[in-house]
């Protein structure tokens, strides 16, 4: 499967089906491809918590307030993102240029674990909506919560929609 294949077929899953567990070879596989990402500076300014088990069912609840994320029940794997410090020349060019990194390059390795995981034959769904302080208890977190990844096999009834995206010429300029 080449990127655009991946980039096609990856979409955020809804319907997970919870009877299967993610096998370790694809969760350390996907791990590794956030792993790789390239942050500022190669800064990796980020720390990924795996959770399973009875502690993806605490993080699930950490996601699903005012109606939101229902479907996080049934996801059998969390993969929450925190900030990390960054490294000495990353700090600097982050305070010459006014410019905080760290949300991108967390972007980035998201973008990458995702990718790896559609190709694994995962379903996964990036979520912001979440409570920050229960998770960062809940996980014995030093830094802020900025991303949470559902991920596991998504239900036969989840099928690929079409994918609703702005036009080219409305995303690129020529010059």
């Amino acid at each position: 499967m080449d990127y655009l294949e991946i980039a096609r077929a990856r979409q955020s899953c809804r319907a997970y089906d919870a009877t299967r567990p993610v096998e370790e070879e694809k969760l350390l596989t996907c791990l590794e491809a956030a792993r790789l990402a390239p942050s500022a500076c190669n800064a990796q300014p980020y720390h990924i918590t795996v959770a399973r088990g009875a502690t993806a069912k605490a993080v699930g609840a950490a996601t699903r307030s005012m109606g939101m994320n229902g479907f996080t029940r049934e996801a059998p794997v969390f993969l929450v993102i925190s900030e990390a410090a960054y490294n000495q020349t990353a700090a600097v060019g982050s305070k010459v240029k006014g410019q905080d990194y760290r949300s991108v390059d967390i972007g980035i390795a998201a973008a990458y674990l995702t990718a790896e995981a559609q190709s694994q034959g995962l379903s996964s769904c990036i979520l912001g909506w979440f409570d920050g302080k229960r998770l960062r208890q809940l996980l014995d977190l030093k830094g802020p919560v900025r991303l949470v990844i559902a991920l596991g096999y998504a239900k036969a009834s989840d099928s690929l929609r079409p994918k609703k995206r702005k036009a080219m010429d409305q995303l690129v300029t020529w010059r």
